[in-house]
């Protein structure tokens, strides 16, 4: 059973400059641009449409992550995985449109012709780097960063986004160690040597990854779940251990949140929205060996919501959800609406994923707004 007491509240928020502030009267409305979602995982096969009446219920448009099996490492898987993602869509969707956006799984053997090629498409908008072995279905990822640089020149070239997620994967560093690990002994010296490549460090998750991306030139900026905002470790590891917290980046101690909340609320355009919302079957995730990933699909805007109130903040929500991701990708932002209203709602325990079912965030707990129109 989950208790409230995980909940970030005044007495675990820590330091006094970042009491919360009171929260907004029940019935409250706010207007945002219908938001985008720079990383979402479908997954393949029947599971995608369950997920899909999820993402279109709040989002324009999402970027689809590659790490399926096989990887979607050429122009033509990402082709195919799109139109299957297409077919998948609900009949009705509440905002009359759903983008699904796509990315190539970056290898150590990516051709600077097929990064032309996905390019040329107008719907490939990223290559995805995972380093080999850093998380699900990342075996082929890749090996050395040298290798991928005829690729990374091409992708500079045109403006193409390197979206990368930023952990180094030899099991000798230590797992909350390994993003600030791969910032210094990768991302520094790949941000020197390629000074115009646009690059998203990805569900960022330490204080680290924050100074960092502020400290960066202008083309390189980062996406952040509501999971990372909302939730440092001890939702994970205090009081049982519960493995719908485990994800990667893994949660981390509260002052890597409280960075994170205070970069999401600064206004600052070089923080977006990310979900990473990443499903899988309940048996998968309560398990001996769990997969990891927060499912958060079902409420992503609106826990980014309470994210922001709690700061006080709900007017920096709009361009965190609508704005900088979309300036960032080189994107124009979206026409449509959607309006928010402070009113409570509790989760499910489960929700259907193709031929299983699927726990997501904060299932049976409350979520304290709603999505309205």
């Amino acid at each position: 059973h989950h208790h409230r007491s995980q909940h970030p509240n005044r007495a675990t928020m820590g330091s006094i400059k970042c009491l919360p502030c009171s929260p907004v009267p029940e019935g409250t409305r706010i207007t945002l641009t219908l938001p985008d979602d720079f990383h979402h995982h479908f997954r393949d096969g029947p599971a995608t449409a369950s997920v899909l009446k999820h993402v279109a219920r709040q989002f324009g448009r999402a970027i689809a992550m590659p790490n399926l099996k096989p990887p979607v490492t050429t122009t033509a898987l990402a082709t195919a995985y799109r139109d299957r993602l297409l077919s998948s869509l609900p009949a009705h969707l509440p905002h009359g449109t759903f983008d699904p956006l796509m990315t190539v799984y970056l290898t150590d053997n990516t051709s600077p012709d097929e990064v032309r090629k996905a390019y040329a498409t107008g719907f490939v908008k990223a290559c995805k780097y995972y380093p080999a072995g850093a998380t699900t279905n990342s075996d082929a990822g890749v090996n050395d960063v040298r290798k991928t640089y005829p690729a990374l020149r091409a992708m500079a070239e045109l403006g193409m986004m390197l979206c990368i997620h930023s952990e180094v994967s030899s099991p000798d560093i230590d797992i909350f160690d390994r993003e600030s690990t791969f910032i210094d002994e990768i991302i520094r010296p790949l941000v020197k040597d390629m000074p115009t490549l646009k690059i998203t460090l990805e569900h960022i998750s330490t204080r680290e990854a924050v100074e960092y991306v502020n400290s960066a030139p202008p083309n390189v900026c980062a996406s952040i779940t509501c999971h990372h905002l909302l939730y440092n470790r001890n939702a994970l590891l205090a009081g049982g251990i519960k493995p719908h917290f485990y994800c990667l980046p893994i949660l981390k101690r509260e002052c890597h949140r409280e960075a994170l909340l205070d970069a999401a609320t600064s206004g600052s355009p070089k923080f977006f929205l990310g979900t990473d919302s990443a499903p899988h079957t309940v048996e998968a995730k309560e398990s001996a060996c769990g997969c990891a990933g927060a499912y958060t699909a079902h409420a992503a805007v609106e826990m980014y919501a309470e994210a922001f109130e709690s700061r006080g903040a709900l007017d920096k929500l709009d361009g965190f959800c609508g704005h900088h991701g979309a300036d960032h990708y080189g994107l124009p932002r979206n026409e449509k609406r959607i309006v928010l209203e402070k009113k409570a709602w509790v989760v499910p325990m489960r929700y259907e994923f193709g031929e299983g079912e699927v726990r997501p965030l904060r299932a049976g707990e409350r979520v304290e707004w709603s999505i309205v129109s």
